[in-house]
């Protein structure tokens, strides 16, 4: 399924980590420079790897039959909207301000940040076919429960798609922008 969105796989070129021997992960909550707004921008991270998750479960769930057509077409229309809609505000908001504070503390974002507009870009494609998708397989819940079915496979293996293609992104977004978020002293 990753192949189908052309989704990247290799990780950030090292260059692009620069700081990230100097600040690692495990020492971000500890430093000074760890601030209220970095703390909520991953939170904001999390939940999305929560609700990847969680979508990908509850398809694999109605699947299997552990839950019924009703229950899970409310909670893909709740959670697969609040993962569509809040990815799409959250990319936004990277694209038009926060990348951009960092690009300008410190030159060397702009090598990764190539990368992470691409993915965002590769990211959005992948959103509106998961929510074509899933408009199609909630009409089809109450309309014809057996292609309903196979659209929801479908949308497992989307699912698939996006929690993998989120580990690797936010990752590698967090590992290019925490370092040098904590080595400027940024997001007070």
């Amino acid at each position: 399924m990753l192949d189908t969105y052309n989704i990247r796989t290799d990780d950030m070129p090292r260059e692009m980590q620069i700081l990230l021997d100097k600040y690692p992960r495990d020492s971000w909550e500890a430093h000074p420079g760890f601030k209220e707004k970095t703390r909520h921008w991953l939170g904001a991270h999390r939940m999305f790897r929560r609700l990847a998750e969680l979508v990908r479960t509850d398809a694999e769930r109605y699947l299997d039959k552990s839950l019924s057509p009703e229950d899970y077409a409310g909670r893909l229309s709740y959670y697969g909207n609040a993962l569509v809609g809040n990815l799409h505000g959250h990319h936004g908001w990277e694209d038009h301000s926060y990348f951009p504070e960092l690009s300008a503390a410190d030159p060397r974002f702009d090598a990764g940040l190539d990368v992470l507009e691409k993915d965002h870009a590769d990211l959005d494609l992948i959103l509106d076919q998961y929510t074509r998708t899933a408009n199609r397989a909630i009409k089809l819940i109450h309309l014809d429960e057996s292609q309903a079915r196979s659209e929801v496979g479908t949308l497992y293996d989307m699912s698939e798609a996006i929690k993998a293609f989120l580990k690797r992104h936010l990752s590698d977004e967090e590992e290019l922008a925490v370092p040098i978020i904590l080595h400027h002293r940024l997001r007070d």
